[in-house]
């Protein structure tokens, strides 16, 4: 919590009190959206059941988030991050998303260990579709993407590496069956030759 006890006193250095207050209120507002932004992607993924009072309740002083060791969150993949419940995104490693096959929309638990390693688990799959498309690089970008059912999804750079994607190569992947989704997740690769990767 110290990076944001910095950014909040840059915000708040040479304001009045009111001024201060604002800034405080503004703050707390900001990561009240961000719950529920957060809860709403919960709630609008179709899983298992989750135990409410597994969830942490929010303490009003930020001590509860100074330190992560020892700590089980739960959050929804959004493509490249877990969202937690907390409201924070934790940058899930992509080989692991690309080999697990994650689906925007699957929810994970990280759990954070005494040392500090995080370890993330696929908690609850959501309902996939299989879709056929063709690969293609955004020349701006670079990023990759599969033009499938008149939709262009991005895909993890770490998975076309792996299946040594090129431009044109057809591609299965998978994305959730019941809902919108930017990423999809790379399921398997048919080369511009014909052979099967």
């Amino acid at each position: 919590m110290e990076e944001n006890n910095e950014i909040f006193e840059e915000e708040t250095s040479g304001l009045s009190g009111i001024e201060t207050k604002l800034a405080l209120a503004l703050r707390v507002v900001r990561d009240l959206k961000s719950r529920l932004d957060n809860l709403e992607r919960l709630l609008e993924s179709r899983s298992e059941f989750i135990d409410p009072d597994a969830f942490p309740t929010p303490q009003s002083d930020d001590s509860s988030y100074g330190s992560f060791e020892g700590r089980s969150i739960e959050g929804v993949f959004d493509g490249e991050h877990m969202v937690g419940e907390d409201g924070r995104q934790y940058v899930v490693p992509p080989n692991y998303a690309s080999k697990s096959k994650l689906v925007e929309g699957d929810l994970l638990r990280l759990s954070i260990n005494d040392s500090g390693r995080f370890l993330f688990k696929q908690k609850g799959p959501i309902e996939r579709q299989r879709l056929v498309g063709a690969l293609m690089q955004d020349e701006m970008t670079s990023d990759w993407k599969v033009i499938a059912g008149g939709n262009a999804y991005r895909v993890l750079a770490a998975a076309i590496s792996f299946h040594k994607g090129e431009a044109g190569d057809e591609v299965v992947i998978l994305v959730p069956k019941n809902a919108p989704s930017a990423w999809a997740a790379v399921e398997n690769m048919i080369k511009k030759d014909g052979s099967e990767w």
